[in-house]
């Protein structure tokens, strides 16, 4: 079953360009919502979260603030031990 990610960003994050390259490296599909692109993409983050942060990572249900310190989680969505 085909995951959908979708993740909120801007081009000079790091954490953002890291989340990218983790999803692309390992070949999990996303949708990138560049938040420097489009006004009502930072809308969404607030609507999401109450904050203005990027990353903001939404699988599933599910809604991840940041990358790095998510990512034991995040990839526990993807890789079952």
């Amino acid at each position: 079953m085909e995951e959908t990610v979708k993740i909120y960003t801007i081009p000079t994050c790091s954490d953002c360009n890291y989340a990218k390259r983790y999803f692309k490296e390992n070949e999990i599909p996303y949708t990138d919502f560049n938040c420097a692109d489009d006004p009502k993409y930072p809308e969404e983050v607030w609507n999401l979260t109450g904050k203005q942060i990027v990353p903001t990572i939404m699988i599933r249900d599910m809604v991840f603030v940041g990358f790095s310190e998510n990512l034991s989680e995040i990839s526990g969505l993807f890789y079952k031990a």
